[in-house]
């Protein structure tokens, strides 16, 4: 089976900044897409940024310009860095790999969610 751990989330003061970590582990051949989704209390999950492998990222508007997504394919890991935030930003933070094909899997592809991790923005 696929696991993604995440780590590096918090508490910040607005302006501050963390870095969240995912890594997928598993028999996993190869992942396409590797990002991040948020949850605030009583909205609903939202894309933040997502990276397909060789892909350019996409980023959520309300993170452009502050967020910055990475990938490293031979980890099978997901990197954001997240600067200037912001109150909105609390949420719990979720990893997502999409369109993962491991050994026990064959042809077919999966989507896999972590745990979450939670962001606290506040002075």
């Amino acid at each position: 089976q696929v696991q993604l751990v995440e780590s590096g989330g918090g508490s910040v003061q607005p302006g501050g900044s963390l870095r969240l970590s995912c890594a997928a582990s598993g028999s996993i051949f190869s992942i396409y897409g590797m990002g991040w989704y948020r949850q605030a209390p009583g909205k609903e999950r939202e894309l933040v940024a997502r990276k397909t492998r060789g892909g350019s990222p996409d980023y959520a508007d309300s993170v452009k310009g502050r967020f910055a997504i990475s990938r490293d394919n031979a980890k099978n890991t997901v990197y954001l860095q997240m600067n200037s935030l912001q109150p909105e930003d609390t949420a719990v933070y979720y990893c997502k790999a999409d369109g993962v094909f491991t050994a026990a899997t064959g042809d077919a592809a999966y989507d896999y969610w972590g745990q979450g991790t939670q962001v606290t923005v506040s002075s």
